[in-house]
């Protein structure tokens, strides 16, 4: 790997944010492609952030860091792949679903599945049922991901399963929920696709989802 993808990888992995932008232009500069500078230079950094993380040697604070750094660099990048027709491994719809106003937790899913190549759509904090509907309508995704930080609004997320088979759309996505009192056991009940832990694993569960579909 070339000395400027090195450094953009440890710039991501210690979250550098004001750094990270310069050290982009750098490489592009010096004739890197924005694929190599995606590939080999800010997605091994956040899949280091994404381990580190998991085995409890990083925390929340310092993972928004670097997925703050990797979103300062692909404002960077993002016109540049697209003009060249790289795409993206997937795209990702998020939202805490109705009721919900919690966000800390969907925000970092969606920092780490950008990290790990994905395009992103949040919708936000207490999205109703039918504005997931239609969301999925208009951004075509291959992953929705829901969360719920409240024992009270976990039903939402069955109800939004239920509207979107409704509107006959369910089967054109995987379903993928979070969020602190939400188990496996709750996922298989409501029929969701997956459920993922914590930030780190979503990303990682969201690369296995896109495999499969």
């Amino acid at each position: 790997m070339s000395e400027v993808l090195t450094s953009i990888s440890n710039a991501i992995i210690q979250g550098k944010k004001d750094d990270i932008g310069e050290l982009t232009q750098k490489a592009l500069d010096e004739g890197q492609s924005a694929q190599d500078i995606l590939y080999k230079g800010l997605m091994p950094g956040m899949d280091h952030v994404s381990d580190k993380f998991k085995a409890g040697d990083m925390f929340v604070p310092e993972v928004m860091r670097s997925a703050r750094s990797m979103a300062n660099s692909m404002k960077i990048l993002k016109p540049l792949l697209i003009e060249t027709g790289v795409a993206m491994i997937g795209k990702v719809l998020l939202g805490t679903v109705k009721g919900d106003l919690h966000d800390i937790g969907k925000n970092l899913v969606g920092m780490m599945c950008e990290g790990a190549g994905f395009e992103v759509k949040d919708l936000g904090i207490s999205v109703e049922p039918e504005a997931f509907v239609e969301a999925v309508k208009e951004f075509e995704p291959d992953i929705v991901g829901m969360s719920a930080l409240l024992t009270t609004t976990m039903r939402s997320m069955g109800d939004t399963i239920k509207a979107l088979e409704e509107a006959g759309v369910r089967d054109r996505v995987k379903v993928m929920i979070g969020g602190a009192p939400v188990n496996q056991s709750f996922a298989d009940k409501i029929g969701a696709d997956a459920y993922a832990p914590d930030a780190a694993a979503a990303s990682d569960v969201a690369k296995k989802l896109v495999k499969k579909s």
